[in-house]
């Protein structure tokens, strides 16, 4: 059992995915900075001084100022600046995976369309051998 462990863990396929999650994770990480550190307060100053991670609704309850009171005060909180945030990560995550598997399929080798090893008789219009001379149906003579 341990040996049947060993090997499908050392195939190739599945340290290939193990690098890819590594790689996915720290991309991940530095989209999410460059949401929420470079996109995000741009925007947020061109919709008047609005901190996105502070946009929430607090259900039920007294009215905090910051996301940061409501959960130290103990307030249930529909956080949706935060949820704008993931979504333009998601957006930014979902393009950049676009652009790179079209880059990779642009390099990988097209299939060569494989020569015609038929033909059509001109006479009974059937499919016959390339090299043939003479139709095996209605026995004309085809002319090469």
């Amino acid at each position: 059992m341990f040996k049947e462990f060993k090997e499908f863990v050392t195939r190739g396929n599945m340290v290939d995915l193990a690098i890819a999650v590594i790689l996915g994770a720290a991309f991940g990480m530095i989209i999410t900075s460059l949401v929420n550190d470079v996109i995000l307060p741009p925007i947020g100053l061109l919709l008047g001084k609005i901190d996105f991670t502070n946009l929430f609704i607090t259900l039920g309850g007294p009215h905090f100022n910051t996301l940061a009171e409501a959960k130290a005060g103990g307030a249930v909180t529909l956080n949706y600046g935060l949820f704008i945030g993931h979504i333009i990560n998601f957006a930014i995550i979902a393009f950049c995976i676009f652009i790179m598997v079209k880059q990779i399929n642009r390099f990988k080798k097209q299939p060569v369309p494989a020569a015609p090893t038929e033909k059509e008789c001109p006479y009974c219009k059937t499919n016959i051998p390339i090299a043939a001379v003479r139709c095996p149906h209605c026995t004309s003579e085809i002319k090469a």
